[in-house]
């Protein structure tokens, strides 16, 4: 686990204060380290009609890592990301972005991250090449658009109208206009989506090396290894609320101790029946498939073949193995729902 230095952002005054068009958010930075917070959410807060979206939400993200932001639909997770990159407004709470007030200094800090959106939105009648130009000369230092379709697997592309890329072709153009000014922080919302996994595997390597060369990437996803890979941080989101926060291998060590026994059948047993395995102690079932959570996997396994050859369903199990822990299971544990892919 990478070794955390906590530096301490000093939070001035209130978003809805204008009093002062100065940037008004600075990081006192330990002396013996470069390491700060280069983004400090406290206490966010935002609600729409009467429905509060994002209840009270504070953490950091340290500069040069990737950090994950998972949740089920409607955890608040998109609406939090657009308020730190500015793309909304929060009711309360404070926002550093960069050292910098996330209000005040909103068209500063945008020349400084780049943002790719869940569903791309692209000029039909452009293509990759002249779309990348378009979006660089925004920015007063750009990327390139040849390194960056080189770097996307895109170059082949290059003259293709955006209407008629394919979906995983649009999704790593959507990707390449985040990074084409060069971004001190990289906002990806489920990059991923729509890609091959031969793509997919590319484009975490892309990630990889933006975080080696000292980039700060600030993720969404919904696929499960893409966050145990990639993410130094994860944070865990339900319901408005951040509910765990962690590596994904503590969150894993300090939610399961036990390991996991998963099998499929056609009919599944009672579940207060598999609850009172010897060893059992949680048990889900999805659909035809049932994970026994035990912390004596051969008491849990030798109960779980005694009832199948007693009920006749030794012939019904199919896929029994025993497995460690993963991120999804914690997930699971804490929202009580499964992610999609």
């Amino acid at each position: 686990m990478k070794q955390r230095v906590i530096d301490t952002a000093v939070l001035e005054r209130p978003l809805n204060d204008q009093q002062d068009d100065r940037t008004i958010l600075r990081y006192k930075r330990n002396s013996h380290s470069e390491t700060d917070s280069i983004i400090v959410v406290q206490g966010l807060k935002k609600t729409y009609g009467g429905n509060t979206v994002v209840n009270d939400v504070s953490f950091e993200v340290e500069r040069g890592e990737i950090f994950g932001l998972l949740g089920p639909n409607g955890a608040g997770k998109s609406t939090t990301t657009e308020i730190i990159e500015g793309l909304r407004t929060a009711d309360a709470g404070k926002i550093a972005v960069l050292g910098m007030d996330s209000v005040r200094n909103s068209n500063e800090i945008k020349q400084k991250i780049g943002i790719q959106l869940q569903i791309p939105s692209l000029l039909p009648l452009l293509n990759t090449e002249e779309i990348i130009d378009l979006f660089g000369g925004v920015y007063r230092h750009s990327i390139p658009a040849s390194q960056l379709l080189k770097l996307l697997s895109l170059e082949d592309s290059r003259k293709v109208l955006t209407k008629n890329l394919s979906g995983g072709q649009q999704q790593r153009l959507s990707v390449a206009m985040a990074l084409v000014n060069d971004p001190e922080i990289a906002f990806l919302d489920e990059p991923s989506t729509g890609l091959d996994p031969q793509a997919r595997r590319n484009l975490w390597s892309v990630i990889e090396e933006m975080r080696a060369r000292g980039k700060t990437i600030f993720l969404t996803t919904h696929f499960m290894e893409e966050a145990e890979r990639l993410c130094d941080r994860i944070a865990i989101m339900d319901h408005g609320k951040i509910i765990a926060s962690d590596a994904p291998q503590e969150l894993i060590n300090t939610y399961f101790k036990e390991s996991a026994i998963q099998f499929e059948a056609d009919v599944i047993p009672d579940l207060e029946v598999l609850r009172a395995f010897p060893g059992a102690t949680e048990v889900l079932i999805d659909n035809n498939e049932v994970v026994i959570y035990s912390q004596d996997v051969q008491a849990t396994m030798s109960a779980v073949l005694q009832y199948a050859e007693s009920s006749s369903l030794n012939r019904q199990l199919k896929n029994l193995h025993v497995r460690q822990s993963t991120l999804e299971d914690v997930f699971l544990k804490l929202t009580g729902r499964r992610i999609r892919n």
